[in-house]
């Protein structure tokens, strides 16, 4: 396995978790009071836009050749370093 194949099973697993965690955190929005609903959709919104980043630069990456791939690559982690702090303040404030 190539390191390109191994990254994109990393990335892709890792985009599999986040589909859930923000799943999980729609729930409990769905739950909460209709004054905390309002700001905990618009939270769970901003993550599926960063979510939607990632996965663009992932298909990216997928489409780009074996010699461009680590050029797609740093702005592919770039978008998941975001999403992932995003999504570990929207776990704090939804706790």
């Amino acid at each position: 396995m190539s390191k390109k194949e191994a990254y994109q099973q990393k990335v892709e697993a890792q985009l599999d978790e986040w589909k859930a965690d923000i799943d999980k955190l729609k729930s409990k929005a769905d739950q909460a009071n209709a004054s905390a609903q309002v700001e905990y959709y618009e939270q769970i919104e901003q993550l599926k836009i960063k979510q939607e980043a990632v996965s663009s630069k992932f298909e990216e990456l997928r489409n780009s050749s074996d010699d461009a791939w680590s050029d797609v690559k740093s702005g592919l982690d770039l978008a998941k370093e975001s999403l992932s702090e995003a999504m570990d303040s929207a776990s704090k404030r939804f706790s």
